[in-house]
């Protein structure tokens, strides 16, 4: 039997984020999207955001494979209105489908309101909806399983697209995710084709800079926002973007232009690293060493980022650690390693609940 996800569950009453870093490979890894595919790949995305409740921080879809990085936000205690219900339902389903289940929603009211029926008639309608929101698991599946069936139908093919489950690894806010979405990000940097995570279309930075396939690239800049500053109550607010860009690209070891508008990219390269005013405006708030070091570090393949089953602070990884005890054994007595190797800039900022020994 396959070993349950790591999985921890969102709390409405909580104001610490569920955040994962998904994975998912073709199989064969043979490299099947071009443009066209990383459209559709991004468009059913975004519809299944909307459906699930759930926010995409950020995301990269590389030629045979694609990275999340995913709040699941917990479901509302009072539940869904019925407007609400319906509005999620749009973003997946035609009209012709939703007025169906208004229809039948409507009727059930009536027959509540008559005294025909209780709550539970009503609440029976939700249910064959909402178990699917709200949820890491069911949000991967229908994504991946509505994208497969617009592929397999575009290329006259037939079978599985996926290699196998996707994976995931729980990810800290704070700067555990603003690192994590910075090396989502710079994924086509590191694969040699592009020299400026800007420039690349399908991804979360690439949208937010340069706009999605509507041109505006709010939900990514919304994403990003959350991403570096959730830790400090900010939530999907894209009006922050002028401040955040600055983190992020600093985060990316690039430099950002004063410019007024749209964001420019500054052609001079600190390879990676700062320039002599952003290294000054780091020192500032005591980040320009971590930021130099790291941002080096993210233009190399870090395992810990995809195989380390948990990634935060030490206090971070010891409480995920403690509340899945049993995943372990007895001699382990406690949940977070230190990054070695490549991901060494990290160490004393970063834990890991895998110590990885080869190829870190």
């Amino acid at each position: 039997m396959r070993r349950a996800r790591w999985i921890i569950k969102p709390k409405p009453e909580s104001k610490k984020p569920v955040i994962y870093h998904c994975i998912s490979r073709v199989v064969n890894r043979e490299f099947v999207f071009q443009s066209a595919e990383k459209e559709e790949l991004r468009k059913f995305m975004r519809m299944y955001e909307v459906f699930s409740g759930n926010r995409i921080l950020a995301y990269c879809f590389m030629s045979n494979h694609i990275h999340l990085l995913v709040e699941v936000v917990p479901a509302a205690p009072e539940g869904l209105t019925d407007e609400e219900l319906l509005r999620r339902l749009r973003a997946i389903h035609s009209e012709a489908q939703v007025a169906e289940v208004a229809k039948e929603l409507a009727e059930a009211r009536e027959a509540v309101a008559k005294g025909l029926a209780d709550e539970s008639l009503v609440q029976a309608i939700h249910a064959r909806f909402t178990y699917r929101m709200h949820d890491l698991s069911q949000f991967m599946k229908s994504f991946m399983q509505r994208y497969t069936q617009w592929h397999n139908g575009a290329h006259q093919r037939k079978g599985r697209l996926w290699e196998d489950r996707f994976k995931s690894l729980i990810v800290e806010s704070g700067i555990a995710a603003r690192t994590m979405a910075a090396y989502i990000d710079l994924n086509p940097v590191r694969a040699g084709m592009e020299t400026d995570p800007a420039s690349y279309r399908w991804s979360s930075y690439g949208e937010a800079v340069g706009g999605g396939n509507k041109g505006n690239g709010k939900k990514a800049r919304e994403g990003l926002v959350r991403a570096c500053m959730s830790h400090e109550g900010a939530g999907f607010e894209s009006e922050k973007w002028r401040e955040v860009s600055r983190i992020y690209r600093r985060a990316m070891g690039l430099a950002l232009g004063r410019k007024s508008g749209k964001a420019e990219v500054d052609r001079e390269r600190v390879k990676p690293g700062l320039n002599t005013e952003e290294a000054l405006a780091a020192k500032k708030n005591g980040t320009v060493l971590p930021d130099l070091g790291m941002a080096a570090m993210l233009r190399h393949r870090v395992r810990y980022f995809t195989d380390g089953a948990v990634i935060g602070s030490r206090e971070f990884v010891n409480a995920a650690f403690a509340g899945a005890r049993e995943r372990f054994g007895p001699k382990r007595k406690d949940g977070a390693r230190a990054l070695r190797g490549g991901a060494s800039a990290a160490k004393g900022v970063l834990w890991s609940a895998r110590n990885l020994r080869l190829e870190v």
